[in-house]
């Protein structure tokens, strides 16, 4: 393994960080390599296991019109640094079929699952029909996984009928059950969109509802067991069986709040920053079912891309953490001033924001989507001295960027804009405007926020001044601060996103409602009730 400890010790010059010697060590990070790319040395093909290996189920994601990545982890004790797997390269086989029983086995192959990768698995499958069910499992020597359902997109110039998916965000292991995916499995979905907070990175607390293994995440074992503790959970794993997913990060699988290579907490060292960030990323990769262009290097890795359904809607996936700029003004609430309103602040970074303009333009779906993290709505809170403050972690903090954007939506006239979006615990409908705050101006694109699946435990349906915050943001149609997701029925006439709210994630067994419907028109901007 490549020793970096002698670049990190003299990139910390005296009183701060060397900012050569640091671009140094980020480089030196980013070309170790990961391995898992080739398997080197001898190939265990029938191993055995005193107990599951297939603990953390299977799923399968990032699917196109002829393919779709399947992922497992080996792991018969997953609460450990290495999962009770051995230092070895174990075979793993794969197959996938086209009925559940997988008697009509159309694909099957081998992979090795390596210990550099914590003996995950992700088994890009190609040469598949478009538009098509799958059913997929894997075994190891004599165990077998569960069986879990892919699916094919539609060819890319095909305009489907229908388009069901559901959003998700901020899973907290700690603040309730994961009772919305009970709900969300009986759905009948094309695809799961997760926007975020995947996991929470605080030490394990006393008096939850369910507690953290372990301390305040730093390690990549900090990180790998974190991950794992999740994905133990079976409402989580049943949702990810049913259907593939397509995920993004937001803050909380690395560090709250963080911005790029920056920490919240003002005394960190960028170096350590960095590390722990490599940890997670890693982590990050293992866990979820990503293609191999996703695969980090050091401290870096790539997660913007596009997932298409045809051309009935096509999802440019976003990262708004890992090429920020720094929260303006503190990061504490703020009117819209010049330090928020300038223009180098940046959620997306250059290279992010180019590619977006230019799937945009390259875009012939009737919707196009932005699956993100914070809220792009402009929703201003009133202060007691009379200001109206706006948060600087979400899109307020880069106003100039975000309302550049917009305009880039309404003069490329790109069709049926949609944004989706997670991270704040609550549930929102907003209409979008170059500047929110003008309400008489034209409606650009459509906001929908989803509240978290757990994080913050019950939440509220209502909050006090509610009416009094809302008519101060005239572009609100929608607030409920409860758990739960969003559920879209999409058609070339219409989009319809339903509410769904878990009242109660404390104990099992609660129902889900549908707290609100609203929909939006094909060609005309603006949402209105369902």
């Amino acid at each position: 393994m490549l020793d970096l400890r002698h670049l990190r010790d003299a990139a910390r010059s005296e009183g701060g960080v060397s900012r050569r010697l640091f671009l140094s060590y980020a480089s030196a990070l980013a070309a170790v390599p990961l391995l898992g790319t080739r398997a080197e040395g001898r190939v265990f093909r029938r191993p055995a296991f005193d107990r599951d290996p297939f603990s953390l189920g299977v799923a399968s994601g990032d699917p196109e019109p002829t393919g779709v990545v399947l992922w497992t982890r080996l792991a018969p004790d997953p609460l450990t640094p290495d999962g009770g797997m051995p230092s070895d390269l174990i075979e793993v086989q794969w197959e996938v079929a086209t009925d559940e029983a997988m008697q009509q086995v159309v694909q099957q192959g081998t992979t090795v699952a390596t210990p550099q990768l914590a003996h995950s698995v992700h088994v890009e499958v190609n040469g598949l029909k478009p538009d098509r069910w799958y059913w997929y499992r894997f075994r190891a020597g004599d165990a077998e996984s569960s069986i879990g359902r892919a699916r094919t997109m539609p060819a890319l110039m095909d305009v489907p009928d229908r388009l069901r998916f559901a959003f998700a965000s901020c899973q907290h292991y700690e603040s309730g059950l994961y009772t919305a995916y009970e709900h969300m499995a009986n759905d009948e979905l094309d695809l799961v969109f997760h926007l975020g907070d995947y996991i929470y990175e605080g030490a394990g607390r006393d008096g939850q509802i369910r507690k953290h293994e372990g301390p305040e995440l730093e390690t990549l074992a900090d990180y790998r067991i974190r991950h794992a503790q999740y994905k133990t959970d079976p409402m989580l794993q049943a949702m990810h069986q049913a259907c593939p997913w397509v995920v993004t990060w937001d803050d909380h699988e690395f560090d709250n709040n963080c911005a790029a290579d920056i920490s919240e907490q003002p005394d960190v060292d960028p170096v350590d920053f960095l590390l722990r960030r490599a940890n997670a990323y890693q982590a990050y990769y293992e866990m979820m079912p990503l293609r191999r262009r996703s695969l980090p290097h050091g401290p870096d890795m790539q997660l913007y891309r596009t997932i298409t359904f045809g051309r009935l809607a096509n999802f440019q996936v976003l990262d708004t953490r890992q090429y920020r700029t720094d929260q303006p003004n503190d990061d504490r609430r703020s009117p819209l001033n010049e330090e928020a309103l300038d223009r180098r602040n940046s959620l997306l970074g250059d290279r992010q924001y180019g590619w977006l303009q230019a799937s945009l333009l390259d875009s012939s779906s009737t919707w196009n989507v932005l699956a993100q993290q914070v809220m792009m709505g402009m929703v201003g809170f009133p202060t007691d001295d009379g200001q109206i403050v706006y948060s600087m972690d979400q899109w307020p903090g880069a106003a100039s960027e975000r309302m550049a954007l917009m305009r880039f939506l309404q003069d490329r006239k790109v069709p049926n804009p949609v944004v989706l979006t997670g991270d704040i615990h609550s549930n929102w409908a907003n209409d979008l405007r170059v500047d929110d705050r003008e309400p008489d101006a034209s409606i650009v694109a459509s906001e929908f926020v989803c509240t978290s699946i757990s994080s913050g435990g019950n939440g509220r349906a209502t909050i006090p001044d509610l009416e009094k915050r809302l008519a101060m943001n005239p572009g609100v149609q929608f607030f409920n601060a409860q758990r739960g997701y969003v559920r879209c029925t999409v058609t070339p006439e219409s989009w319809k996103s339903d509410y769904q709210v878990v009242e109660d994630v404390t104990k099992p067994g609660a129902p889900a409602v549908t707290k609100g419907s609203f929909v939006i028109e094909a060609g005309r901007p603006g949402i209105e009730p369902a």
